[in-house]
């Protein structure tokens, strides 16, 4: 299938958008993932410290904490399990583990960038809400079963 000059017009277009796009969200994406990689060497000594044994207090603490440290999914049931040993409360594990991958305080700056103010506080103010909530509801859970 042969494209048409205005089709080849709007690719050339849409590539170069692509481009500037790149262009201006990488340096902010390098800049954030470093800092991110910063603050999670030296916060992570401290997580143990955090915590109060207060089901209320750690479910809040730990999706704060979740909030500020952002990662991946599978570097955070790593981190879950070694703060288990520690004895951390699962509570507490549970709405950071939430937090950590679903807000991003240090991704705010970019995220409100390319999807806009209030589109950006809006999620990570839910998604925080909801850790705690569902943080809860685990353990509620569990003590049920």
């Amino acid at each position: 299938m042969e494209l048409t000059k205005n089709k080849k017009v709007s690719l050339k277009k849409a590539i170069l958008k692509t481009i500037q796009s790149f262009r201006i969200s990488i340096p902010i994406i390098i800049g954030v993932l470093l800092l991110v990689n910063l603050i999670n060497i030296y916060a992570k000594d401290y997580y143990l410290s955090l915590f109060t044994g207060n089901l209320m207090l750690d479910s809040f603490i730990g999706a704060l904490a979740g909030s500020i440290s952002l990662g991946i999914p599978l570097t955070s049931y790593v981190i879950g399990g070694e703060l288990l040993k520690e004895g951390i409360s699962l509570i507490a594990i549970t709405a950071f583990i939430l937090s950590w991958t679903t807000v991003g305080i240090a991704m705010l700056p970019l995220e409100i960038k390319f999807m806009g103010k209030r589109f950006a506080l809006i999620r990570n103010t839910v998604n925080f809400i909801f850790a705690i909530i569902i943080s809860i509801l685990v353990i509620l859970t569990l003590s049920i079963l």
